[in-house]
């Protein structure tokens, strides 16, 4: 039975087996769902906003090329179904072992290899895009004073589970960093990359 996984990034990868998704697994910022119904009990506590971020980081990529972006879904039940339903493109042929899915900030061009996939390959390779919210994180993270998560969520327009996952998941699990978490004498908490 396919298994699909979807990380901190929204990104979908879909998997002929657990045990693929299970080896795949990058880190515990992965989680894995075989069925609709798994999907919908993972993804109950999201906000409705969530699914929309989930949906516009793969419609229009190929291949969902034909899917269009969305502002929002009316309830729970209608964003679980139509996002299971889009993802079955990606169910693998037998003989292929992992078919990922575009996140909204990849591009699609004809005849491009594969990105690979494992722990600090693109970030060691050549950084954070430019301009890119990771980017604008970490710029804020390396300054003496460090960065409040409501400085880091005004600068990116994330929600602070959104920041807190960045910063566990992305930060300290696949790019290795270390984030240091401290309170202000303010009350604040404010993280700062070493």
């Amino acid at each position: 039975m396919t298994t699909f996984a979807i990380d901190t990034d929204n990104s979908i990868t879909a998997f002929a087996a657990l045990e693929d998704a299970l080896n795949h697994n990058i880190g515990t910022t992965e989680e894995t769902f075989s069925t609709e119904k798994e999907l919908a009990k993972l993804s109950a506590a999201w906000p409705i906003a969530c699914f929309a971020e989930v949906w516009n980081g793969f419609a229009g990529v190929v291949p969902f090329d034909s899917l269009k972006p969305i502002k929002k879904f009316t309830d729970r039940q209608t964003a679980v179904s139509r996002i299971w339903k889009a993802i079955q493109v990606l169910t693998p042929a037998p003989a292929q072992h992992a078919a990922p899915a575009a996140s909204k900030k990849a591009k699609a061009t004809k005849g491009a290899k594969p990105k690979d996939r494992t722990p600090n390959a693109q970030t060691a390779a050549k950084g954070p895009r430019e301009g890119s919210k990771k980017a604008i994180v970490l710029d804020l993270l390396k300054r003496a004073e460090g960065a409040t998560l409501k400085e880091i969520q005004t600068a990116t327009d994330w929600q602070a589970h959104s920041v807190r996952g960045f910063i566990s998941g992305s930060l300290g699990k696949k790019m290795g960093l270390t984030v240091e978490s401290t309170k202000r004498d303010d009350g604040e908490r404010c993280y700062k990359v070493r």
